[in-house]
């Protein structure tokens, strides 16, 4: 048994007692379910190197299936459940991947974009302000590129796709103002693949989540798993089925279900671990590399983003306890994970809030008021 293993075994207990302790919080949650926030979710709370909370809540789905929906198994949510990270993505899986390839020397966070993806630069407009485009803009969502588009509608292969992704036009000049871009994840991923000349689920297998013991984390879920996993959508539009078991994110789809910006998989348990690697650097990433990439950055003013990361606002669906250097990173499936390593401390939550339609907006109420909770209790 492996290091990650072992302690993760030796931490079974260390949530005794969970539900008295932090009764307050679940009920939260089972009201939630109720309300028809969400219908499925699982958490994860960690502090002092101990996981304190695990628990899991409701089912896949609001109502027993019936009709067109027959085929779907409402099955109880455990402990073992995997969620649609989505954009959680960009932290456990790309971000980590930036850190491990900047410790060795292999990415230099000021250099331009075009030297890795000279694609970049092939656009209609000959816009010159796409060379000063560099990976810490990427990153720290300063590139100036698009927010999201739905490149899904126009391109229906991976390599049509990311042709699309590479010339989507800037919307600012480049480190002036910060927009939050999936379009700019999509091509950092690429970029960090060709920077490792490896595919990023690969890398992300070998480097990240087996050394931390992350058995149920992976990028699209083989097909004898996809029935375990929670639905995120009835997709009557786009893939015209029930998506469960792959990724919710169009473009991620089309990609072939492996993105920089969304397309993994996991359950609270294997995030809680990937978390306290966070805390305490190793056995992945050194601790002053975790502080360089979680750290907010200066420019421009007013942004809330770190390298990857980012970091409480006012409000923030953190609540309102986490401290000064906390930061995280939320999915738009309804996941989430917070880290505050002043606390010593990080809540991972997991839920599949789009199920049946992606309208209820919700979660944005009960997630701060969950993380309240669990922080008052502790």
């Amino acid at each position: 048994m492996s290091t990650s293993a072992s302690k993760q075994t030796a931490l079974r207990t260390a949530w005794d007692g969970q539900d008295e302790v932090f009764g307050a919080a679940f009920s939260i949650m089972r009201d939630a379910i109720e309300q028809r926030v969400f219908p499925a979710a699982s958490l994860a709370v960690t502090t002092q190197d101990k996981v304190v909370a695990l628990k899991s809540f409701g089912r896949f789905v609001y109502d027993e299936p019936a009709g067109s929906k027959k085929e779907l198994k409402n099955s109880p949510v455990s402990l073992d459940t995997l969620f649609d990270l989505a954009s959680v993505t960009k932290v456990v899986a790309t971000t980590t991947l930036a850190m491990i390839l900047y410790e060795r020397g292999l990415l230099d966070l000021e250099a331009p974009i075009c030297t890795v993806i000279p694609e970049f630069l092939k656009t209609p407009d000959s816009d010159s302000r796409r060379r000063n485009v560099t990976f810490r803009m990427l990153l720290a969502h300063t590139s100036g590129l698009p927010a999201y588009e739905k490149l899904f509608l126009r391109a229906h292969a991976r390599e049509e796709l990311l042709t699309a992704a590479f010339s989507s036009p800037l919307t600012a000049d480049p480190g002036c103002s910060a927009e939050y871009s999936d379009i700019g994840f999509i091509i950092l991923g690429v970029a960090l693949e060709r920077t490792a000349q490896e595919k990023l689920d690969g890398f992300c297998q070998r480097e990240i989540f087996g050394p931390l013991g992350m058995g149920g984390t992976t990028f699209h879920p083989p097909a004898d798993l996809r029935s375990k996993i929670p639905p995120t959508a009835d997709d009557v539009f786009f893939r015209k089925r029930i998506v469960q078991g792959e990724v919710q994110d169009e473009n991620a789809w089309v990609l072939g279900g492996v993105a920089g910006h969304a397309g993994l998989f996991s359950n609270a348990a294997d995030v809680a671990l990937f978390a306290q690697a966070m805390l305490h650097g190793s056995p992945i990433i050194r601790q002053e590399t975790v502080e360089l990439f979680t750290r907010r950055e200066s420019s421009p003013v007013g942004t809330s983003r770190a390298l990857g990361w980012d970091t409480p606002s006012q409000p923030s669906q953190s609540g309102k306890y986490l401290g000064p250097r906390a930061y995280g990173h939320l999915g738009y499936t309804g996941t989430s994970l917070w880290i505050d390593p002043d606390r010593q401390l990080s809540i991972t939550l997991l839920t599949n809030r789009t199920w049946p339609d992606c309208q209820n907006q919700t979660i944005k109420q009960v997630r701060p008021r969950v993380h309240d909770a669990l922080v008052e209790a502790i």
